[in-house]
């Protein structure tokens, strides 16, 4: 066979191979753990699937260690709020103030700790890849009753796209995030409950 003839019967197979898409490799529970303490601070879209199968959407800010809100969009006016080791949910429909518990008692706290260490024991319940995405599922090793938080990363580079809140009742929350802006500054009063209160009434 000559070389023409070679080459003519490779390229159709080299082209099919540059045009089947690449699988990617599970991330490392090392690499997941360094773009989440690197991720200081974030700001986004979101849309929010609830148990029920509504959906709303909202823009969502992170300033990590600890700090967190939820601002959704309208017909929807309720606020979601963490800081100083408090959560905070405003419902404009209560005239009770808001709901408030500790951040560590429900398992967005693993991502908005301090130091993430996603390699600790027993905090990882399953880590995988379907090709596409890395699926991170986690729990706090100590209280495994709180719940877990399934995060859905992509990679190259590393990106957190997805995550899913199963709290102590089994019940699912879904939050898919759009394009993050990260590395910006964000203001503290963003964060603030006690103020919130204040423009809320409470």
């Amino acid at each position: 066979m000559t070389l023409f003839r070679v080459l003519f019967f490779l390229l159709p197979l080299a082209l099919a191979a540059l045009a089947a898409p690449v699988r990617s490799e599970t991330i490392p529970l090392t690499e997941l753990s360094r773009y989440l303490n690197a991720l200081q601070t974030a700001e986004g879209e979101f849309t929010q699937i609830n148990s029920d199968g509504t959906i709303s959407t909202g823009t969502l800010y992170i300033k990590r260690p600890g700090r967190i809100r939820f601002e959704y969009n309208p017909p929807e006016q309720a606020l979601v709020m963490a800081s100083g080791g408090q959560v905070a949910i405003f419902d404009p429909r209560s005239n009770t103030g808001p709901d408030r518990y500790p951040l560590s008692e429900t398992p967005l706290s693993i991502i908005l700790a301090r130091n993430v260490d996603l390699g600790r024991a027993n905090m990882v319940t399953g880590h995988g890849s379907d090709g596409t995405t890395t699926t991170v599922t986690a729990q706090d090793p100590d209280n495994p009753d709180y719940g877990s938080i399934r995060l859905v990363f992509t990679g190259s580079p590393t990106e957190l796209r997805q995550w899913v809140i199963t709290d102590g009742s089994g019940t699912e929350t879904t939050v898919v995030l759009g394009d993050l802006q990260t590395g910006g500054t964000l203001r503290d009063i963003l964060f603030n409950i006690q103020r919130e209160m204040r423009n809320w009434g409470n």
